[in-house]
């Protein structure tokens, strides 16, 4: 399986699946597709609907009903790579691929989220304007701070993000559900619009569409949550739970599908009908009122608009997080990944509000839906590559016919994207849109074509098959600093050293003035007397039985000084003991523990006082 850590391991296994009732069952594995779904219906995609619906009346539902079909089968497979691998797509892509391939399709998932937050951060300002009347610069800063209540709701876990989000999904379609009654649309005509039919002229808004519905970071995202559930390691568990989630997947999604299709049928039976070509989202709420005779149509158009960009914001995270962690193999923190998403988001958000207005926001959203569509093939192309290689998938590989649908997906988007770069694009000089597009040209045959690597072939075993090769700790380095953690630490050192003959190495670094600028010519009572404290302890340690070296080096910032020592040494194992200090206190005394796990590439354990 490689050496990689669980995705989204703070969640990671956290729900039991384990129920006798079928009905229990599959409640504990609800949840990942509906968090899932909240990207199929974003403000991106209101952006698409509103056009779609407005523009061209009912003429692009067809594309809707397509795009979610196509979501469905791509998140079906996206959770069973989950489910069979133990890996999500952006894990596999890392061990499956090159390293500047990686890197490569890593840049285009961030390019991909950057403009899904882009038309989140957008639409969740629309909506406070609208029903509060902030300024849309002041929506986008008040937005971009939703960070702190992000990070406060993941400490609870997984399933009351997945309660707050079906939460928000059900104000949604409840709201939408009101303005549908209140539109009364002719359904013969509504059923006219399942007829497909595309032209030059609907071209943009559907590829728009497109992207904004089969969204390219939730199929990292699906197959990472799907792993916060806990399922016996054997074919049958892992099978059951593909079942489990493709029931999840096809509720979720058709529930999106209700919303996307609500947004368009009302931009169409009202705008449309009226020969009104809405051309900002402030636009269509503001004729609803008057269209449908009631306040109530706007006041519930806000509060979804509201309720999307805020619940999208929170999947939004998680996609990042493990995107980033995925490709490569890094881990950031969740609140400093969210930082780093808003502030590359707010930039064109703030400019375009400035400078263009309203009008330029929603292009600018729309827009952000046709970035999404032209980075989908760089996700799908692996995935039906990876859910179809028996390597990796063992007994639960795709059937012939799933492949089929799966490349029939990555063709058609890719034919749809050739189609609209050619209309975009023609007006620019031969060279120009040939550097732009040869090199993803290039990239996306690489992907689909080489051949991947062997090592990346990752099938669960069996749990009964499952080996591991035990660790030896022949030098153990122990950090010490005169506390009362210094004889727990060397205990665990002592405990997990004696079956393997193990040396206890003991390092102690001076900090203190006379260390900092005489270094090892220092002499004072105190150093003389830590260092008689420091022999005690090492002779104590080979009382028990094992060798012991200690070294007391000077110097100013002890963390380094450990770094450095343990790659000299190049010890086994490091043991070191945790003071419990956070926040402010970090400030103050420091973070070493941190600093040394992320200088060194040894095992780090971490102890603590006993209660």
């Amino acid at each position: 399986m490689g050496s990689a850590a669980p995705s989204l391991p703070e969640v990671h296994s956290s729900v039991s699946t384990a129920h006798p009732s079928l009905w229990k069952r599959m409640f504990a594995f609800a949840g990942p597709a509906y968090l899932v779904s909240v990207g199929y219906m974003d403000p991106g995609n209101w952006a698409t609907d509103i056009e779609a619906g407005s523009r061209f009346g009912y003429r692009l539902l067809w594309v809707l009903v397509a795009s979610n079909l196509m979501a469905i089968l791509l998140q079906t497979l996206s959770a069973r790579l989950g489910i069979v691998t133990g890996r999500d797509l952006a894990q596999a892509c890392r061990e499956a691929y090159p390293r500047p391939v990686s890197h490569a399709l890593w840049v285009l998932a961030e390019i991909a989220i950057a403009a899904c937050d882009l038309a989140e951060l957008l639409g969740a300002a629309i909506g406070l304007h609208l029903l509060f009347g902030l300024p849309l610069l002041a929506g986008v800063l008040i937005t971009a701070a939703d960070t702190l209540l992000i990070l406060w709701f993941g400490r609870f876990g997984i399933r009351l993000i997945e309660s707050i989000i079906l939460g928000f999904i059900t104000v949604i379609a409840g709201c939408f559900l009101i303005e549908i009654i209140l539109a009364r649309p002719v359904w013969s005509e509504v059923a006219g619009g399942l007829v497909p039919r595309l032209d030059p002229a609907s071209l943009y808004v559907a590829v728009a569409m497109l992207g904004a519905t089969v969204m390219p970071h939730n199929l990292y995202l699906h197959s990472s949550l799907v792993q916060t559930r806990s399922f016996g390691a054997d074919v049958e568990s892992r099978r059951a739970a593909c079942r489990f989630n493709l029931v999840d997947s096809a509720i979720a999604l058709n529930g999106a599908l209700f919303v996307n299709a609500a947004i368009l049928i009302l931009a169409a039976s009202t705008f449309f009908s009226q020969g009104l070509v809405v051309t900002e989202i402030g636009q269509a709420h503001a004729m609803l009122t008057p269209l449908l005779g009631t306040t109530l149509a706007g006041a519930a158009f806000a509060l979804a608009l509201l309720f999307s960009g805020q619940s999208s914001t929170i999947t939004g995270t998680m996609a990042g997080q493990i995107v980033m962690e995925g490709f490569l193999n890094f881990r950031m923190r969740p609140w400093l990944r969210r930082l780093i998403t808003r502030g590359v988001a707010i930039v064109p958000a703030a400019l375009t509000i400035q400078y263009a207005g309203n009008e330029g926001a929603y292009r600018l959203l729309i827009l952000s839906q046709v970035v999404l569509s032209l980075q989908l093939p760089f996700a799908i192309v692996p995935l039906v590559r990876f859910t179809g290689d028996r390597r990796r998938m063992g007994a639960l590989v795709n059937p012939g016919w799933v492949k089929a649908l799966g490349y029939g997906c990555a063709a058609l988007i890719i034919g749809l994207n050739l189609w609209l770069a050619w209309v975009e694009l023609g007006a620019l000089p031969n060279w120009a849109a040939a550097s732009i597009i040869a090199p993803l040209a290039g990239l996306l045959v690489y992907v689909g074509a080489a051949r991947l690597r062997d090592r990346a072939a990752a099938v669960m075993p069996e749990a009964g098959e499952l080996r591991f090769a035990e660790p030896l700790y022949r030098r153990i380095l122990v950090p010490v600093d005169h506390s009362e953690l210094d004889r727990v630490a060397l205990a665990h050192a002592v405990a997990l050293g004696k079956p393997h003959g193990a040396v206890i190495h003991l390092l102690h670094v001076e900090e203190g003035v006379a260390s900092q600028i005489y270094g090892d010519q220092a002499r004072t009572a105190e150093i003389e007397q830590g260092r008689r404290y420091f022999e005690e302890l090492a002779e104590a340690v080979r009382r028990a039985g094992l060798k012991a070296e200690l070294a007391v080096l000077h110097g100013k910032e002890a963390r380094t000084i450990i770094i450095r020592q343990a790659r000299t040494l190049a010890p086994d194992l490091i043991v070191m003991g945790a003071h419990g200090h956070r926040g402010v206190m970090d400030l103050v005394f420091g973070a070493t523990i941190n600093e040394v796990r992320h200088g060194v590439d040894v095992p780090v354990l971490v102890v603590r006082m006993p209660l």
